[in-house]
């Protein structure tokens, strides 16, 4: 007999008691996919589980760290995702920072001659 346990991101939790091949088609029916088999399914799942990050992803992660509470000018920013694994040129971070001031998740301040961001 097979046992599953699933916590939901709403918080609820599920216990699933069956056979195998019971078990395996609830859990894929909950997450929204159809039981796949074979080796070719495995190879497409890995696949389709693996999301590229976007740099705008990693920026509005930051955002919501609270890393932007201080101002933090574009060099700050540039080693904040380098410590994450993210390596962007500082001429791609600067218009990708613009859009998110332009959407209003941050902030943009001047002071001598230089620019802040701020959330």
């Amino acid at each position: 007999m097979a046992k599953a346990h699933i916590k939901r991101p709403d918080g609820t939790s599920i216990v699933i008691e069956g056979t195998p091949q019971e078990v395996t088609e609830l859990v894929s029916k909950l997450e929204g996919g159809v039981p796949r088999k074979g080796k070719i399914a495995k190879l497409t799942e890995k696949r389709s589980n693996r999301e590229k990050v976007t740099l705008s992803d990693s920026l509005l992660l930051l955002v919501d760290n609270g890393f932007f509470k201080k101002p933090k000018e574009l060099g700050a920013v540039k080693a904040a995702l380098e410590e994450r694994g993210h390596f962007y040129p500082v001429t791609t971070l600067s218009p990708s920072l613009l859009r998110l001031v332009q959407r209003r998740y941050l902030r943009r301040i001047k002071q001598d001659s230089r620019w802040f961001y701020t959330g």
